[in-house]
């Protein structure tokens, strides 16, 4: 895969694929090319039999400072219908693989909502984290009112969206936004590792696992119940529940095959 404004390794550990967002003079602001490239790499990994989980990433002074102001700064509320930029962001909702988010300096705007389409958060001490739109006449607008909320709470969520102050990842981990934070030079090491935890497990389970989990900020208990039992008895169809649970009793490692 030859990208443009990011770089795509699927094969950056066992199992583990990596996207690093690469504007790097732009503190990696999501222009409209670069967001399409996430969303077609997300894509192209999520049919990737070898690769069970995704991990995405900046370099030290960003994960992403925000949306690209410059193309938008001129649009009016039809051209933005037109762009209709946020297709895009529906698209990698869909990414059925667990996303790690290894997060360092800015997540902000845009950035923190495309953190906040990863299922887990590994951030380093200089991380972060705000929803600074409202300092240049607008808001949230890829989800940063939905599911900052969900996050962290009401009252954060509005004190970060209505000031459009930044938090740091002291405070992103108190709040649950976050899961952990590790010095910047041990940033990739703690996200591989989280993703291995990940990837030895079957990957036939992972994707049926985090749908549950997603749909229950969606669904009601009694729908949410239905989708974890459903989604509970359909893994007994699978190789990979039949070798997890002889492994078990034979008291040996599985060996998953995504079957």
């Amino acid at each position: 895969m030859n990208f443009e404004y990011i770089i795509v390794k699927p094969t950056y550990a066992e199992h583990i694929a990596l996207i690093q967002l690469n504007r790097p003079k732009e503190l990696n602001a999501l222009n409209l090319q670069l967001m399409g490239e996430v969303r077609d790499a997300l894509k192209s990994l999520d049919e990737d039999d070898n690769v069970r989980v995704i991990i995405i990433t900046g370099n030290e002074r960003a994960f992403a400072a925000g949306a690209d102001i410059k193309q938008m700064s001129d649009k009016n509320a039809i051209d933005m219908l037109k762009i209709d930029q946020f297709s895009t962001w529906d698209q990698i909702k869909k990414t059925k693989k667990p996303i790690i988010a290894a997060v360092s300096g800015f997540a902000l705007g845009g950035g923190c909502e495309l953190v906040m389409h990863c299922d887990c958060v590994v951030a380093s001490e200089t991380a972060q984290f705000g929803q600074p739109e409202i300092k240049i006449g607008v808001m949230p607008g890829a989800g940063g009112t939905q599911r900052l909320p969900r996050a962290v709470g009401k009252a954060l969520a509005m004190e970060m969206v209505l000031t459009g102050e930044f938090i740091s990842a002291e405070r992103a981990l108190q709040a649950g936004l976050i899961n952990k934070i590790v010095p910047v030079e041990l940033l990739m090491d703690e996200s591989v590792k989280m993703a291995k935890s990940m990837a030895r497990n079957s990957p036939i389970a992972l994707q049926m696992a985090k749908e549950a989990v997603l749909k229950s900020f969606e669904n009601s208990l009694t729908e949410g119940l239905y989708l974890e039992r459903k989604n509970f008895y359909m893994l007994f169809a699978t190789e990979d529940q039949k070798e997890g649970m002889a492994a078990f009793v034979e008291k040996r490692k599985p060996e998953f095959k995504g079957r």
